[in-house]
């Protein structure tokens, strides 16, 4: 017996596209910011060492709109935002505003890719198989 998902109502669609726009935003906010150096303009001056402090918003962020998404809407549309991020990382950071290369190439952009899309894709797994457990045991039943 298959149980076919409810569409999603209005507010579930207007929530989706504010977590999607969040996502848009972050990637954008962390990827502009992540060139910081400890020399003395934004950030106190240090020794001008590379300060990337966004990949701790990304850290923090990314599973937070996947976790979010999944609870809200539902599980199988945790993985949007996850998207919606890696796409504005990844396209803006290669091909940025005037055809830049925003993205920074070193380990700062591992980092910030690593840090934001890990911890979003380990939250989406357990979700969608915390889901999957839930859906057997309604079918089981």
């Amino acid at each position: 017996m298959t149980v076919t998902p409810q569409p999603l109502t209005a507010g579930q669609r207007g929530l989706l596209v504010l977590l999607c726009f969040d996502a848009l935003l972050l990637g954008l906010l962390e990827l502009f910011f992540l060139p910081l150096r400890l020399d003395g303009i934004v950030l106190p001056k240090l020794g001008d060492a590379p300060m990337p402090v966004t990949v701790v918003l990304a850290v923090l962020t990314t599973p937070l709109l996947v976790r979010t998404t999944a609870k809200v809407i539902r599980p199988s549309f945790s993985v949007i935002p996850l998207l919606v991020w890696v796409l504005v990382v990844l396209g803006m950071g290669m091909t940025g505003p005037g055809g830049d290369l925003v993205l920074v190439q070193d380990w700062r952009a591992l980092l910030l890719i690593g840090g934001g899309a890990l911890p979003g894709a380990l939250v989406l797994g357990g979700g969608l198989g915390t889901a999957a457990k839930a859906g057997k045991g309604v079918e089981d039943g």
